[in-house]
């Protein structure tokens, strides 16, 4: 595993049509928005995402989906006591080298090594936390979103002895007509150092960026509803470069063309980069529509 060269800043720009990128659960699984009407996609989400495509690409992920699992644990808890080594170690209990179980975990799950993780469990005396390098924000769309709910029935009662439809036939669906959503993010290498997060794992990261939603697909994101537009990737040479990550990505300008009134696809934006007023890396674009 080679180490990290340098600081990495990337920027994903996504399109989402007739879809629910990320409903709220608080909120009847309504796409989230902001209160000036701004969508909204969480980093859980779409951390969640990433670690989808990691299992695709044949690694070992520490949190899975239940419907995603590879393995016969079902809970976290039973995950990290299948790890020999490590409860081996974390049996010690007050003795367990903390440090120990940190490497450990790390070369086993690349999520780990990549988001962080808490280890802290029911019934286990110790109790770790390990910080990752990666780190996302929370997607937010260009332009203010418009909201559709439609009402949905059943053709099926979820239980028989009722002649007529229950009142559990019904419900309602959401989704935004159009958004374009720029998600941002970064990579410390300081961090990346002590998780042992690599060159390989940064670029399986960025291969995961660029088919994020690749077996991802539902009936609130019918596949191709979603789609990858343009990533954006600096691979800096230094750990600390002399732009910010928030310098970097304010050099992405996203604008609606002047002829357009309401943008309804990805071409009906322009899309501009920023120079940079000091010697920065470019960046590394891809371009996938």
């Amino acid at each position: 595993m080679t180490n990290l060269k340098g600081k990495i800043d990337f920027a994903v720009i996504v399109s989402v049509t007739n879809a629910n990128p990320n409903g709220d659960p608080l909120n009847g699984n309504r796409p989230r928005e902001n209160f000036d009407g701004y969508g909204e996609i969480s980093d859980v989400c779409i951390k969640r995402k990433i670690r989808n495509r990691f299992q695709d690409m044949g690694e070992t992920i520490f949190v899975q989906s239940d419907d995603r699992t590879t393995d016969s644990y079902t809970s976290l808890k039973d995950r990290a006591e299948g790890c020999e080594e490590l409860k081996k170690e974390i049996d010690k209990k007050k003795s367990a080298n903390r440090e120990l179980c940190t490497k450990i975990a790390c070369e086993n799950w690349i999520d780990v090594r990549a988001f962080g993780q808490v280890f802290a469990f029911k019934g286990v005396d110790v109790s770790l936390g390990i910080r990752g390098p990666v780190s996302i924000h929370q997607a937010v769309s260009i332009n203010p979103v418009d909201i559709v709910s439609m009402q949905i029935t059943k053709s099926v009662n979820s239980e028989g002895g009722k002649e007529s439809k229950a009142s559990d036939t019904m419900g309602t669906k959401h989704r935004i007509e159009f958004g374009l959503y720029l998600i941002k993010g970064s990579v410390n290498v300081q961090l990346a150092e002590k998780t042992g997060f690599s060159q390989e794992d940064a670029e399986l990261l960025k291969e995961a960026l660029k088919t994020l939603f690749e077996n991802d697909a539902s009936s609130a994101r019918p596949e191709g509803s979603m789609e990858v537009c343009k990533v954006y990737w600096w691979q800096h040479n230094e750990k600390t470069p002399k732009a910010s990550t928030a310098k970097v990505h304010r050099s992405i300008q996203i604008k609606p063309k002047k002829s357009v009134v309401r943008p309804k696809s990805f071409f009906d934006y322009d899309v501009e980069l920023l120079p940079l007023d000091c010697e920065c890396v470019a960046p590394e674009e891809y371009s996938l529509v």
